[in-house]
C-alpha cells in the first residue's frame, strides 16, 4: 500500500489550519481604535498587521476560508445529528495517522516539515471525525471487497526478514582487526561502539542500526549483518567509508499475513476510501443548499474544499474537491 499518498489530505487541511491560528495571533479580537498595530519595524518602517493580513489573504487566504466554510458545514450537520466527538476519538485518529509512517521519529519529522505541533494536529481532527461519523452509516464494505483488496495488495502487506544489527566504524582494517579482538576477550561492544566508531550518527547509541531489511543500509554491511545469527560478531568488513564489525542482536522471520489477519485493518482502510469518496459528493450538496456570503472574494467562485478524511482512507487517496455550486 503506498502509504505516502494517504498523508496529503490531512496536511493539506492541517496546514490551512495552522494559518488560521497564526492569523488569530496576529489579529486577536480587539477594539476597533486598536485593530492596526505594528507587527514589525525594518530600519525604523512599520510593517502593519493589516499589511500582513493583506499578504496573508493573498497568499492562500481565499483557500482557507473555503477550507472553514466547509468545515463550519460539517459542524452544523454533526450537531443536528447529535454527533459528538471524544478524546478517544482524536486519539484513535491520531493513531491512524500514526500507522501511515514507519516509525514515531518519521511522523514527528512529518510535523516539524509541515510547521506543525502536535496540539495543531489534534485541533484540526475534530471536523475530519464528525464526517466520518456522519458518513460511516452509508458505506458498504462486503467480503468480495476484502478479499479483492487483500489480493490485489498483499506484496505490500508482507514484512520481509529482518535483523536487528549495530556497528562499529572504523577507518582501516587493522583498526577494525584490534576491535574484533577485543571483542572475543570480552569486550563490550556498546563501549567500544562509542569509544571508537566513526559514525557519529551511531556511535552515541552503541552503534545500533535497528531493524534492517534489505536494501537499507551498504550492501556489504546488509551481506554480513544477514549471514550472522542471533548475537553473533562478523570481522573486520570493507565498506565504502572505510572497515566495520558488525553485531546481530536479534533476528525476525519474513511473514505473509493471512486474510484473516488483515481482515479488521483491510475493512478499515475500505471503508476511510469511501468515506473520501462519499465526502466530496455530501460537501457539495450541502453547499448547494446552505446560504454561504462569502465577503472576502464575492464575485470569484471557488472549488468547495473537503475537510479531511484519514490519511489511510485510501492507498491512492489524494486531496480531491469538489466544484462549489453558485453561492446563495
Amino acid at each position: 500500500m503506498n502509504k505516502t499518498k494517504n498523508r496529503t489530505w490531512v496536511w493539506t487541511s492541517s496546514i490551512l489550519l495552522v494559518g488560521l491560528i497564526a492569523y488569530v495571533s496576529v489579529f486577536p479580537p480587539v477594539s476597533k481604535a486598536d485593530s492596526v498595530k505594528t507587527v514589525a519595524t525594518v530600519n525604523g518602517v512599520a510593517i502593519s498587521s493589516t499589511q500582513l493580513y493583506d499578504a496573508m489573504v493573498a497568499s492562500g487566504g481565499s483557500k482557507m476560508l473555503d477550507s472553514m466554510i466547509s468545515d463550519e458545514l460539517v459542524k452544523q450537520e454533526a450537531k443536528k445529528a447529535g454527533i459528538q466527538v471524544t478524546d478517544a476519538d482524536i486519539t484513535n485518529e491520531i493513531q491512524s495517522i500514526k500507522s501511515t509512517y514507519s516509525s514515531e521519529d518519521e511522523f514527528n519529522q512529518a510535523l516539524t516539515n509541515y510547521g506543525m505541533t502536535m496540539d495543531d494536529l489534534k485541533k484540526s481532527m475534530t471536523t475530519q471525525v464528525m464526517l466520518k461519523k456522519i458518513l460511516t452509516p452509508q458505506v458498504k464494505i462486503t467480503d468480495d471487497d476484502i478479499k479483492k483488496y487483500y489480493d490485489e495488495n498483499l506484496e505490500s502487506m508482507k514484512t520481509p526478514e529482518q535483523v536487528q544489527a549495530s556497528h562499529i566504524s572504523v577507518a582501516t582494517k587493522e583498526a577494525a582487526d584490534a576491535i574484533v579482538a577485543k571483542l572475543k576477550s570480552g569486550g563490550d561492544f556498546a563501549a567500544i561502539a562509542k569509544e571508537s566508531s566513526t559514525d557519529t550518527a551511531t556511535k552515541d547509541k552503541g552503534g545500533d542500526l535497528g531493524y534492517l531489511s534489505t536494501g537499507q543500509v551498504d550492501p556489504a554491511i546488509e551481506t554480513a549483518a544477514f549471514a550472522l545469527q542471533k548475537d553473533g560478531i562478523s570481522d573486520a568488513v570493507k565498506t565504502s567509508t572505510g572497515y566495520d564489525v558488525i553485531k546481530v542482536t536479534d533476528r525476525k522471520a519474513a511473514v505473509t499475513p493471512t486474510l484473516a489477519d488483515k481482515t479488521a485493518s483491510i475493512k478499515q482502510t475500505l471503508t476511510d476510501q469511501q468515506i473520501s469518496t462519499l465526502a466530496q459528493a455530501w460537501i457539495a450538496q450541502k453547499r448547494s443548499e446552505a446560504k454561504i456570503e462569502n465577503k472576502l472574494t464575492p464575485a470569484t467562485a471557488t472549488p468547495a474544499a473537503s475537510p479531511t478524511v484519514s490519511p489511510v482512507a485510501s492507498p491512492d487517496a489524494s486531496p480531491a474537491t469538489s466544484p462549489a455550486p453558485t453561492t446563495k
